[in-house]
């Protein structure tokens, strides 16, 4: 089964996604070689994209799988949480360095490992910490979809 249902998102299409993460407790985890951070317990957004082969079937269900050898900074915290849902906006636009940005500067959230997922831009980091359930509704991101526990296996 394709983790995004294929009315939402044709196969290989292209496009911008938020994950949203839950940390049940305070961990450290050493990032590969950003480094080791201590995440507090609370809500993560991750703000990435997916413009390459495959686009976004084959990067999110990348994330969305448990068992996958660490190559991203997102599969070391992926492996300590749970993604609660995900958000996708199809098309060619690059909008991971806006979403972070307006996630830190307009809805509250702050960067606790700083280099999280932007090595490849200017950005503080495309994870953004809330203490709370994020304020998502703002983004303008009208696809939303929960995360079975069944996509988070295997």
């Amino acid at each position: 089964m394709s983790p995004l249902p294929e009315t939402l998102v044709a196969s290989g299409a292209r496009g911008a996604y938020l994950l949203v993460l839950r940390l049940d407790r305070e961990v450290e985890i050493e990032v590969g070689k950003l480094g080791r951070f201590v995440f507090p317990p609370g809500y993560y957004v991750y703000t990435g994209s997916a413009l390459g082969p495959g686009g976004l079937q084959a990067r999110v269900g990348r994330h969305l799988r448990k068992s996958k050898v660490s190559k991203w900074h997102l599969d070391y915290l992926v492996s300590h949480s749970e993604i609660e849902s995900v958000r996708i906006a199809p098309g060619d636009a690059i909008l991971e360095c806006q979403w972070s940005a307006l996630l830190r500067n307009s809805l509250g959230g702050r960067t606790v490992a700083p280099g999280f997922g932007s090595s490849d831009c200017s950005c503080p980091s495309h994870l953004v910490y809330f203490a709370g359930r994020p304020p998502l509704d703002g983004l303008g991101i009208e696809v939303a979809i929960p995360v079975l526990r069944s996509c988070t296996t295997g």
